[in-house]
């Protein structure tokens, strides 16, 4: 799991903690809220089909009180339609927001893992300056007046 000895995800640390930080989540709740099982299965008639799906079993998050309470953060709570209490049933916002990660973390499963079978990840980083060849040498910091 992401966060802990054996994580079986691409990246979905990333994904959920900038969720978390712009829903007004604890960002320290990360470690446990990323743990993530991602798995790719064959399905259909023939196995030509893939069932690709994520489990993420302690998403810790909220939708009243901390972080939920800043402007911004409230925005974001209000267009996803969770923001505070629900009417009705409470807990039921802060279960929708959890169902709301874990969609986009399957969301971005899914596209990292494709970018890399394809070979798209690579030459993306290679064309973005992240190869040796364009990288500015090491250059020691300078200390004013010295």
């Amino acid at each position: 799991m992401a966060g802990s000895i054996g994580g079986f995800n691409a990246h979905a640390a990333n994904i959920l903690t900038a969720i978390f930080l712009a829903t007004g989540q604890d960002p320290a709740q990360n470690v446990e809220s990323s743990m993530c099982m991602t798995l790719m299965e064959p399905t259909g008639l023939n196995g030509e089909d893939l069932l690709v799906s994520v489990t993420m079993p302690c998403i810790e998050v909220g939708t009243v009180g901390g972080g939920t309470v800043l402007a911004p953060q409230q925005g974001v709570l209000e267009m996803l339609g969770v923001r505070g209490a629900h009417p009705q049933q409470p807990g039921q916002n802060a279960q929708t927001l959890a169902r709301i990660i874990a969609s986009a973390v399957l969301a971005g499963e899914l596209s990292l893992l494709s970018a890399l079978a394809a070979g798209h990840l690579i030459k993306a980083h290679m064309a973005h300056n992240r190869s040796q060849v364009n990288t500015p040498a090491v250059s020691a910091p300078v200390t004013p007046g010295a």
